[in-house]
């Protein structure tokens, strides 16, 4: 297993998501299977689990503190998050954590993180109401929270607020980073922002979900091409091994297959050569051009609406990937600039170098988003 020393801490540089475990026909967890799953991985060297309150629908926690009531609490680091991303009346962080400890059936957190901060969920974790940073950061220092941090579906001037508020008082930084998303969502760019922070980064769908792990079959005969021993998932792992700042990439597992493939991807340091990297970036590449905007900005010039068409035309493009995160950031706008505000007055079209229908297209992401 390959590990990274995080303060005090060694830390398996796979961590186990608790977000997919198996399931059952009526929907609910596998739990011996899940069990079985953990156990594996624990005795193969991964030693970081990661779950939170809204995972399966509010049973994670209680499953995965079940199953690891079995274990010696120092043999596992657990990590999970405070809920500020589920729409509540009152947010009493006291009784949220408490709730946390019992569910987990531990004394406290290795690891805790604010959830998901994003333009939706940011007012709430700063309302002086609720005071939920303050209360964390009490808990930190009675020693219940060894390690705080924050995970982040926001846009990079989000981000980027947020670390000159608190960037000192987060230990860690988790976030959607992988080989299709280092452009797509900019996450090359969040990623040196947070070394400039100096922040270690954990990553978060690392294969988008599985989408990263299953490609087309041209697009998987490639990389099989280059390494034919090795699973297409386990390109997605590679890519994110060399980056220096990654402390953790988690992985949702729903299968023991999906555990024992990730740990053997895991078990040696194999970097990716310059030209393997190309190669999936240039993947990507061709993944995100359905609508092949250049962001010449052209469009915006005329819009009568002032809409940011290329942002909005990203946007789509990263609909087909990411639909509930794509549908958070367009409710983030202000009423007047969603892409149904668009009249179609074709005033763009005339302009567009790329010959682009864009009112139709905002016409579409205004429907998907509906």
């Amino acid at each position: 297993m390959i590990y990274r020393t995080f303060k005090d801490k060694e830390l398996s540089l796979l961590g186990f998501g608790a977000m997919r475990f198996p399931l059952l026909e009526d929907g609910s967890i596998n739990e011996e299977e899940a069990a079985r799953m953990i156990d594996y991985a624990l005795k193969n060297g991964v030693n970081y689990i990661d779950t939170a309150w809204p995972y399966h629908n509010e049973t994670s926690e209680f499953v995965t503190g079940k199953i690891l009531s079995k274990y010696d609490r120092n043999s596992f680091y657990l990590a999970t998050k405070f809920p500020g991303n589920i729409p509540r009346e009152v947010y009493n962080a006291k009784e949220i954590f408490e709730a946390q400890l019992a569910k987990c059936q531990v004394e406290y957190f290795d690891f805790y993180l604010l959830h998901n901060v994003n333009e939706r969920t940011i007012g709430t974790y700063l309302d002086p109401r609720w005071g939920i940073i303050d209360y964390l950061k009490e808990e930190k220092r009675n020693g219940r929270i060894k390690h705080l941090g924050f995970s982040c579906h926001g846009q990079m001037d989000l981000l980027e607020d947020f670390l000159d508020k608190y960037g000192d008082v987060m230990e860690f930084c988790q976030l959607q980073v992988n080989y299709l998303d280092w452009t797509l969502q900019n996450a090359k760019g969040k990623y040196e922002l947070l070394e400039k922070h100096n922040i270690p980064m954990w990553v978060m769908e690392p294969v988008r979900g599985g989408k990263l792990a299953v490609l087309r079959e041209s697009e998987e005969a490639k990389l099989k091409a280059v390494r034919p021993d090795e699973s297409i998932a386990s390109w997605g792992f590679r890519f994110l091994q060399d980056l220096p700042n990654v402390g953790m990439i988690l992985s949702g597992m729903s299968t023991m297959e999906q555990v024992e493939d990730n740990i053997k991807t895991f078990s040696e340091y194999k970097p990716l050569s310059e030209e393997e990297r190309n190669l999936l970036l240039d993947l990507a590449e061709e993944m995100k051009k359905s609508i092949p905007c250049t962001a010449c900005r052209y469009c915006t010039k005329g819009c009568p609406m002032q809409l940011d068409i290329p942002m909005l035309l990203a946007l789509s493009n990263e609909y087909r990937f990411s639909p509930n995160p794509v549908k958070e950031k367009i409710n983030a706008l202000p009423e007047d600039k969603r892409p149904d505000k668009c009249i179609a007055c074709g005033a763009c079209m005339h302009v567009c170098p790329q010959n682009i229908n864009i009112p139709e297209e905002l016409r579409k992401l205004a429907e998907a988003v509906a």
